[in-house]
């Protein structure tokens, strides 16, 4: 395929470009930030906070990743009683997709929320487009102590020398197994190491159970990002920074295995609706599900529930992180955005995201809490939480041409579910996909930096 025009172009070039070319069609917008028209990032035109009065109400858009709606009222509790801000969380979607769509019908309106969520395939669409406001001046104002975020996951937000959103409900794939059904078959208490491993598997659990093997989840957000452990692990990706490898025969390799489990094999099947549901039901042995499914899954399932790291491919541990971020609109006005900088920290502070981690399954952000007294209680009592966090150590920041391109992501499910649901040839579906991100790149993201 051929390169874009900015294929060797490093990270930090791409930043420095970026910060001189999108900041130039920039309108002023509330004697704050600066907003970009339609390609324009939002820059901070050094905003004197200390003059800014917060507003006492804001409005959260969510999606309430995990089923965490009570969670999150509770936190909005604690902090109205703290500060005495009113927030009105929304429930603005069913999923990451339907919030962004929503967020984006709102921009130019007053229907724009205070906070909003900003997953990994939606946040840097938002910054592209001027829509959030460069987090770095507030944070630094609040003392939002940065640098005991998780660094991985708080800098998946960086780009053009500035970070558009903070970590709240992040999350890496994680392998759970059906202990009952691992001792029925005679298998070690843990996952498979590897893919080959879990070939070798597959037949006892089969077998022994009269269970699928492997239940495989679809849809967008989902299967191109629990795909990249065996793209990645087959020494393949999606793209080199913004040139797409779909054609690699890495990567083909790794689709051609999965469609061969589904279809050859028949130790694994694409679910209906829920793959998590299916488990929980008993209805696989094993599954890919996220780590923020780890409190709902402990809880419906009938047996007892194992947890992994993902299998390792023929060159090594393969784990993307994923979840959600939370993003500040760059249209609202200084007192809107203070308010809702203060509602930020405190959501993410290091008792908080130990308190939503601890029960939703999520990963704690901050490197402080993740083994605070609240944590380690966790750990003990459930150790199917440590699982996640001792991942992390071995994730790896998604491909652009997943994350950072218009309908990427979707692109990229639409050629997966023609591989798993439709039996379709890999090398057809992928060179699709590949064309229709580059054309995509070229005409939504090329032209702004």
């Amino acid at each position: 395929m051929t390169p874009s025009p900015f294929a060797n172009v490093n990270r930090r070039q791409m930043l420095q470009l970026a910060a001189l070319l999108g900041g130039s069609a920039a309108l002023a917008a509330c004697g704050g930030p600066t907003v970009g028209e339609v390609g324009g990032a939002a820059t901070d035109n050094t905003v004197d906070w200390k003059t800014v009065k917060a507003a006492k109400e804001i409005t959260w858009w969510s999606n309430h990743p995990g089923t965490s709606k009570d969670i999150e009222m509770e936190l909005i509790k604690r902090f109205t009683a703290e500060s005495g801000i009113k927030v009105s969380l929304v429930t603005a979607g069913a999923n990451y997709d339907e919030v962004a769509q929503k967020f984006q019908a709102a921009s130019g309106s007053s229907n724009v929320p205070d906070l909003v969520i900003a997953s990994d395939v939606w946040w840097f669409r938002y910054m592209i487009n001027g829509q959030i406001l460069p987090l770095d001046q507030l944070a630094a104002h609040l003392d939002f102590g940065t640098g005991d975020f998780n660094a991985t996951l708080y800098n998946d937000y960086a780009f053009k020398d500035a970070h558009w959103a903070v970590p709240y409900a992040r999350s890496t794939p994680l392998f759970y197994y059906n202990k009952s059904v691992w001792e029925k078959a005679g298998l070690p208490d843990r996952a498979p190491k590897t893919w080959t491993e879990f070939d070798e598997w597959a037949p006892k659990i089969a077998t022994a159970s009269n269970v699928v093997p492997l239940g495989l989840g679809k849809g967008s957000s989902w299967s191109a990002w629990w795909f990249c452990n065996m793209l990645w692990g087959a020494g393949g990706s999606y793209s080199k920074d913004w040139t797409m490898t779909l054609d690699s025969p890495q990567a083909l390799e790794a689709a051609n295995y999965l469609q061969k489990l589904i279809y050859e094999d028949k130790s694994a099947a694409v679910t209906a609706k829920d793959q998590v549901a299916d488990f929980g039901a008993g209805i696989t042995g094993c599954t890919i599900a996220s780590t923020g499914s780890l409190t709902g899954i402990l809880g419906s399932a009938k047996f007892d529930v194992g947890t992994g790291f993902l299998p390792q491919g023929a060159q090594g541990a393969a784990c993307p992180t994923g979840g959600t971020g939370l993003a500040i609109p760059a249209s609202k006005s200084p007192e809107q955005q203070l308010a809702a900088g203060m509602f930020l920290k405190f959501l993410t502070n290091a008792q908080n995201t130990a308190y939503f981690s601890s029960n939703t399954g999520y990963m704690p952000v901050r490197t402080s809490a993740l083994e605070g007294e609240t944590m380690k209680a966790v750990y003990a009592k459930t150790p199917q939480f440590r699982t996640a966090v001792d991942q992390l150590a071995g994730t790896r920041v998604q491909d652009w041409g997943r994350v950072f391109v218009p309908n990427g992501d979707k692109d990229l499910t639409t050629a997966l579910e023609k591989i798993m649901l439709q039996q379709g040839d890999p090398a057809e579906a992928f060179a699709l996909a590949a064309t229709s991100i580059t054309k995509s790149y070229k005409e939504n993201v090329l032209p702004y930096l």
